[in-house]
């Protein structure tokens, strides 16, 4: 007898089976021993440096593991590659901190003692998402684990930035960004949060030169009145159209500015004329470049105002200024009104801080051939192919064909330094590296740009660069194009679209097939999880909890829908985990004598019992349909599938058919083939579930007493076994049996029928009943052949099986399928009364499903839009439920 734990300690197997999996190398592609072997490659959305675990990350990975898991298990050369993002902003935010702790800026210690400690930073704490990875038993290559800013990355951003800048792609130059007076830094339009809130619209008077009379415009910032340069108007707007041309007075600084005619004007907005400040605002600026207008810088980098503002402003804060200019407009009389208004404040996504629109010297890519490269690709070939395609491609083909040049340099310390270098004259020589730049230059003596890259620019490099680009590696040739991209819809944007550019423009590929977009776990109230809110769920708690596969299992479930999280579902999963578990091991104390039998089912299923040749049908239907379903990344889809046929076919009927000949006290052949049978149904399922379960599925297999090294495919014929190499079941199309299953379903019902007769009559589970079956003579049959088990499962000391058996009055019936029907002689028990209105009851649920599915069927859209044989499903299933109610008729009639 074999020896095993009466309870599952999911931590144990945790612990031992993950090092094990590592240490041998099972993670590699390069434990396929077939060079020629299919290739299934997903690189992983690097988390940032800084940070920890949350469910975002486990949705991923989870999807990420189950997909390579059962791809390797297909044989297919396997590589999922790890790694971290430097995260620049996040990671000098952090460092910052730790030396405001020690009283020091990072001004104190200068830019090479701050990066120094920035990389000691990363080295003390990029272990922490490390180990936690290893926790959700992600079956990650450790081997190539890489770093934004490891040497060979860093040298693939740098060539890229080469290359571009040379075709014309990168440039500096001045233009308005994003800019943050927190974090002194520009922002990208996609790392801008707009918020909408409730403010003020001013209303401002601004008197003309040459004439009485003055033009209103509205604003929601009065303070950046300061810096206009012009009032445009529609020129389209019968209002304005004899004041174009004609010069203001700008009040406060006395500056003549002129009315601009710009179709940009949205005449319905306040007054129909806006003031136009070129350097404050991203549409003005535009404004400002169509009609020549100056451009006044009135706020600084740190929002203060400028001495352009004037004397009496010049050092105030951006919002002390707004109330100092309002005060003194009212005093001029020129403040026509204020009006409560809602609308949409920019901030900084990470601290939070509205954001300034500055003119700045900038670094800025290019888009629109990167674009075009990106929109061909999707509307030629239909790539990437995003699942789900509505509404993610449109969501990503819209924003593609609305793309503004990027701004790519930050004002950071922690990062790619931009490789440019500037000469004593003010040349800029842009080189991969100093040595190069010096050659270029043709002198030592130069001083590189003080900038560093958005991080999103090396990021958007990752698919490629992690495999050895700019050089020709041999993984670069074997593993890109990668298979699938799964990542949240919230980097889309960011990420995505720039993965795509970078791939097509530098390698001539797209970076991957497929982009399977991720719904989001969000707290039970409907919220997403944040910081901020503290309603976050920590991953790793749940594990604790729960252990890793049920919290896998609950996440796998979430598909991309967005979820609720219900520590209910995984307490379920949990419950599952225990049931298969509990399945196994009644297995394993029932199977000495099983390892004698050399083929289980030997012989071929024509002679097999029906129970058995239903089981294998239904084993080999689940695995095509979990086979498809991962295909088709139907996680929630395979969920479902595995658990119920785990649970419902295999432990509620298939352990319960077989245990009368399993638990027998003789040893027999007869009880042999039985038990070994019931193993090989277990280790198949055991594979099945692998990809969602790894943990237990592993504790369990190496357990089971058979020769682990078959199941291996020979392209891991030298490893040692492990679950994880085991070939994942496929289906035998010469074993899926619907007879079998019609007739086991027959039995099934019946069965479970008379089990609720025994229910709803309060019968005493220690009192033998008789049962007497009325049925056609092929479900006569197929009740005969089954009676033992009958009887057995149903506590029946007798079973009567005939066409048309008489049933006594004083019966408990039950109609079945097929016009059978079975009753339980109830004499001296039966409240006649009571088993009429049960008999009611049960026809009148019937009559309500029939009317629903008359109904359906009335309705001639339904018809003509449902597949042919869903209808012809439903039509059956109502002449079912007529046979039924005639039957019940009877029988009610019988019992009055």
């Amino acid at each position: 007898m074999i020896d095993i734990p009466k309870i599952y300690d999911p931590k144990e197997a945790e612990r031992h089976h993950y090092a094990r999996w590592e240490e041998r190398g099972y993670f590699a592609p390069e434990i396929n021993a077939n060079p020629e072997a299919p290739v299934f490659t997903i690189v992983i959305p690097p988390p940032n440096v800084t940070g920890s675990l949350h469910m975002g990350h486990a949705l991923q990975h989870t999807m990420m593991d189950v997909l390579t898991r059962h791809k390797r298990m297909c044989g297919y050369r396997t590589l999922w590659l790890p790694g971290t993002d430097h995260a620049s902003i996040s990671t000098q935010l952090m460092v910052t901190r730790q030396l405001k702790k020690e009283g020091l800026s990072r001004h104190d210690l200068g830019r090479d003692k701050f990066v120094e400690r920035a990389w000691q930073w990363k080295r003390e704490h990029a272990g922490q998402i490390m180990r936690q990875i290893r926790r959700e038993g992600a079956s990650v290559d450790w081997s190539r684990e890489r770093f934004t800013m490891d040497e060979e990355l860093s040298r693939a951003v740098y060539e890229a930035f080469v290359r571009l800048y040379d075709e014309g792609l990168i440039y500096r130059g001045n233009r308005i960004v994003n800019w943050c007076p927190n974090d002194q830094t520009v922002l990208s339009d996609l790392e801008v949060l707009r918020d909408p809130q409730k403010g003020k619209l001013y209303y401002l008077r601004y008197p003309f030169k040459d004439r009485d009379g003055a033009i209103t415009v509205a604003t929601t910032r009065p303070e950046t009145m300061l810096g206009d340069t012009a009032v445009a108007v529609n020129p389209n707007d019968e209002r304005y159209a004899e004041v174009i041309g004609r010069k203001l007075i700008l009040p406060l600084l006395n500056r003549e500015i002129p009315i601009v005619a710009d179709e940009f004007v949205e005449s319905e907005f306040g007054s129909g004329a806006v003031k136009v400040t070129p350097a404050h605002d991203p549409n003005d600026y535009e404004m400002g470049l169509r009609h020549n207008l100056e451009q006044v810088t009135v706020i600084d980098q740190f929002a203060r105002m400028t001495e352009a503002a004037g004397a009496e402003f010049a050092g105030l804060d951006r919002y002390q200024a707004r109330d100092l200019v309002i005060e003194k407009f009212e005093s001029l009389g020129l403040l026509e009104k204020v009006i409560d208004y809602e609308f949409s404040i920019s901030k900084c996504e990470r601290c939070k801080t509205v954001l300034e629109p500055l003119i700045s010297t900038q670094w800025f890519c290019r888009m629109d051939q990167l674009r075009d490269l990106a929109l061909r690709k999707l509307r030629q070939e239909g790539k990437p192919r995003f699942v789900p395609q509505v509404p993610y491609e449109k969501v990503y083909s819209d924003w593609l064909e609305n793309l503004r040049d990027w701004t790519i340099s930050r004002q950071l310390w922690w990062g790619h330094q931009i490789p440019a270098w500037y000469t004593k004259d003010g040349d800029v020589i842009v080189a991969r590296s100093v040595e190069e730049a010096k050659a270029k230059a043709g002198t030592g003596e130069l001083k590189q740009d003080e900038d560093v890259l958005d991080t999103w620019f090396s990021s958007a490099l990752w698919p490629f660069s992690t495999l050895g680009w700019p050089d020709e590696t041999e993984d670069l040739k074997t593993f890109y194009p990668t298979s699938v991209l799964i990542t949240a819809r919230d980097i889309i944007f960011l990420w995505v679209s720039r993965m795509v550019m970078t791939g097509l423009k530098f390698i001539g590929k797209e970076p991957f097939d497929d982009v399977y977009v991720t719904g989001t776990v969000l707290d039970k109230h409907g919220q997403r999880m944040s910081k901020t809110k503290g309603n976050g769920i920590d991953p790793l708690e749940v594990f604790d909890k729960y252990g890793v596969d049920a919290t896998r299992l609950t996440l796998a479930s979430v598909g991309s829908t967005d979820t609720r999280w219900n520590e209910k579902q995984v307490e379920s999963y949990r419950n599952f985990a225990n049931k298969i578990w509990n399945a196994a091991r009644f297995c394993l104390l029932n199977s000495e004598g099983a390892e004698a039998v050399e083929h289980a089912f030997a012989g071929g299923p024509a002679n097999f019992p029906l129970h058995d040749r239903w089981i294998l049908s239904r084993l080999n239907k689940t695995a095509s349909e979990v086979n498809a379903q991962l295909d088709t990344y139907d996680f929630h889809g395979a969920v479902q599938s595995l658990y119920h046929f785990f649970w419902d076919d295999f432990c509620d009927w298939y352990i319960e058919l077989s245990k009368a000949t399993i638990t027998a006290e003789n040893d027999s052949p007869e009880r042999n083939i039985a038990r070994a049978r019931l193993i090989s149904i277990l280790e198949q399922s055991l594979r099945l579930l692998h990809p969602f379960m790894p943990y237990l599925t592993e504790e369990l297999w190496q357990r089971l007493p058979v020769n682990h090294s078959q199941f291996l495919p020979r392209v891991y014929a030298n490893a040692q076994p492990t679950i994880m190499l085991a070939a994942y079941p496929q289906c035998d199309e010469a074993l899926v049996d619907e007879r079998a299953e019609t007739e086991m379903q027959a039995v099934i019902d019946l069965i479970s029928r008379v089990r609720n007769i025994r229910s709803e009559m309060n019968i005493k589970p220690g009192d033998r009943i008789e049962l007497l079956i009325a049925a056609k003579s092929d479900l006569q049959s197929v009740f005969a052949a089954s009676s033992d088990q009958i009887a057995r499962l149903t506590r029946a000391a007798q079973v009567s099986i005939d066409g048309q058996v008489e049933m006594p009055k004083t019966s408990a019936r039950a109609v079945l399928a097929g016009g059978a029907e079975v009753a339980v002689p109830l004499e001296g028990l039966i409240d006649f009364a009571q088993e009429r209105a049960r008999l009611s009851r049960e026809k009148d649920k019937l009559q309500k499903e029939s009317d629903k599915l008359e109904s359906q069927l009335a309705n001639p859209d339904f018809v003509a839009r449902a597949p042919s044989d869903k209808v012809a499903e439903l039509r059956a299933r109502i002449a079912d439920i007529a046979q039924r109610t005639v039957a019940l008729d009877q029988v009610l009639e019988a019992l009055r």
